[in-house]
């Protein structure tokens, strides 16, 4: 494996590996072909090809990409206009002193714009899903503890992690708030931890500044206020003045169905739970159970606790039926008139603490909606029990779904088994890495990577007995997805010794489908040896019965006889997604950021 420096030359065509300072390891440089299925259509639609045999030869013009393009279904372009400017730019980046008397594509450079990601991608790269259905009906890119720069115990708070969560695409943010020392300002950390705090209007500030730069739709901030009165009212007083007409907020204490991301474009939406002078005017009771100054709001699991938490059930006016309205207003109009109305007026998305038992929480309001919470411990123990309650309940309100206590290192839980059952929000800790966020990665690079991905519509459905989907039931076969591949970029990415000190890297391939548990397969290619262009040419066959919420994960390793294999690049994509044709599909590196040259060309068929 070789990460140590190497003496290497490289001329001529070839590189040069020096093995113990005294023997030299010459390997000739092939360059990347095309295959013989990319020969075979570029004979079929060229010009002036394949007549004597020799498919290398031709032109391809305009029309003539434009019916590759409309027979492969390998892009949405169907004019010849269109068709010509694809032509252009290809020739743009590589003929820079015949660009002007070109106009149509020999093999070659038909092979490059093949391989180009943002001129032929494997999915589409815009928006394309219907964005009025109440926001109940997506999956939403939600981020856990947004503020943490690493660990949940001890590594820094800071508005850094909020910037770069928006940047990717993330919807929800999330802020624990709690007294400053002095009691006189507000903070965002982990509480009761070892995380150095950040203000909050620092947090505000960035989400004010970031929150669009990746997409027009809504911005979710769930809060868990640790606050008294009084900051409660300045956290208000802050959001009005930082956010200002971004603010949404609703005209009645309660929405009886959610609005639309499209109705909410560069809107902001608060959720938490309503204020305890709120509730405490519409309950005594609660004023009793708790009678401290500071708002215990919250919802998840101080780390290292084995305590599981069950569904946030709502707390609202309508739970309390046992006063005449009357005296609800009566006790509403002792409350502090300055402070409760300004900070529960913010809250859309209303939240809450826990009561009753988790098949109770789960009856649908027909007047209200809310959000309720799940650890992923309660989320299986759920799913075991109440399955087509969780689909049910979710087809109307939102599902959160947050990381157990225990995950100390920020590490990440699977998140199919939310998504299978309609849950929006499966909250993630973004920053770090590892196979469950790349399949979040994956799962949000659909509907153009807006951070709102519309829900099967079997998700939604109600039968004529009210029955919903049921997760648990075998399907058969819907369509079977098959997918084959070659490789490029890695020698322009990686130095000629990163893999192997001696000699060129020995690629393979691991292909995994992740969805229900009757779909999960995993497949492998044979290893090529000693080549910076791999070409594997095996085609994977996977069946598929619920292919809507099937991802496609890929994973490229260089084979190491004596230490682990090498990590190549990795991609996730939403198979419902997956356009078929042959397809330029990029890889990014473990923390998901894009690698700069490396992809996979990849042939995708539906059966």
């Amino acid at each position: 494996m070789g990460k140590e420096k190497k003496t290497e030359s490289h001329s001529n065509g070839s590189y040069n590996y020096k093995m113990f300072k005294c023997f030299n390891r010459k390997f000739k440089i092939n360059e990347v072909q095309p295959t013989n299925d990319v020969r075979d259509a570029f004979c079929k639609f060229s010009v002036g090809g394949g007549g004597d045999g020799d498919r290398s030869s031709g032109v391809m013009g305009a029309e003539q990409l434009c019916s590759f393009l409309d027979d492969h279904h390998v892009h949405s372009v169907t004019t010849v206009a269109e068709a010509q400017r694809l032509i252009d730019e290809v020739i743009r980046r590589r003929h820079h002193v015949t660009r002007f008397t070109r106009h149509g594509l020999d093999l070659d450079d038909f092979f490059n714009f093949l391989f180009y990601d943002d001129l032929n991608p494997p999915i589409k790269s815009h928006v394309h899903q219907d964005m009025t259905a109440p926001l109940s009906h997506y999956f939403i890119y939600t981020g856990h503890n947004s503020y943490l720069t690493g660990n949940q115990l001890s590594s820094d708070c800071s508005e850094v992690p909020v910037i770069k969560a928006l940047q990717r695409g993330v919807r929800v943010i999330k802020l624990d708030l709690w007294p400053n020392s002095t009691g006189t300002d507000i903070n965002v950390l982990h509480g009761r931890t070892l995380t150095t705090p950040v203000p909050l209007i620092k947090c505000l500030k960035s989400i004010r500044d970031y929150a669009f730069s990746s997409s027009p739709y809504p911005v979710i901030i769930t809060l868990e206020d640790h606050l008294t009165a009084d900051l409660q009212a300045k956290v208000a007083e802050m959001a009005t003045k930082i956010f200002g007409q971004m603010l949404y907020y609703p005209d009645s204490d309660s929405l009886e169905e959610f609005p639309s991301p499209a109705s909410l474009l560069h809107r902001i939406i608060i959720s938490t739970k309503p204020p305890k002078e709120y509730l405490e005017s519409r309950n005594p009771l609660v004023k009793q159970k708790d009678s401290s100054n500071v708002s215990p709001s919250s919802e998840e699991e101080t780390p290292g606790t084995e305590e599981i938490q069950t569904l946030e059930s709502m707390l609202s006016c309508d739970d309390y039926e046992t006063k005449s309205d009357s005296d609800q207003q009566e006790e509403e109009e002792e409350a502090s008139e300055e402070q409760k109305p300004v900070y529960k007026r913010l809250i859309t998305i209303h939240a809450g603490k826990p009561k009753g038992s988790v098949k109770e929480e789960m009856k649908v309001a027909v007047d209200k909606v809310r959000r309720l919470s799940l650890s992923e411990q309660e989320l299986d123990r759920t799913c075991s029990s109440n399955s087509q309650d969780v689909v049910r309940f979710t087809q109307k309100n939102l599902l959160r779904i947050y990381p157990k206590g225990t995950r100390i290192n920020s590490s990440n839980y699977k998140p199919l088994i939310g998504w299978t059952h309609g849950a929006q929000m499966i909250a993630f800790n973004m920053q770090g890495y590892g196979k469950s966020l790349w399949l979040m990665h994956g799962m949000f690079r659909a509907n153009g990577g807006c951070g709102y991905v519309k829900k099967p519509n079997f998700l939604m459905k109600k039968g004529f007995h009210e029955e919903v989907f049921d997760p648990r039931k075998k399907l058969p076969v819907k369509e079977t997805l098959k997918a084959m591949y070659m490789g490029d970029g890695w020698r322009l990415d990686f130095s000629h010794t990163h893999f192997d000190a001696y000699s060129p890297p020995d690629f393979y391939t691991k292909m995994f489908i992740v969805g229900v548990p009757a779909d999960n397969a995993k497949r492998k290619t044979k290893i090529i040896e000693d080549n910076w262009y791999p070409i594997w040419d095996e085609e994977f066959s996977f069946p598929l019965t619920v292919p809507e919420l099937a991802l496609l994960r890929i994973e490229v390793r260089e084979y190491d006889m004596s230490e682990k294999d090498d990590f190549g690049g990795q991609t996730c994509l939403p198979v419902s997604e997956l356009r078929p044709g042959i397809r330029s599909v990029p890889l990014y590196d473990k923390k998901g950021e894009k690698m700069k040259s490396v992809r996979l060309l990849m042939r995708f068929i539906f059966e």
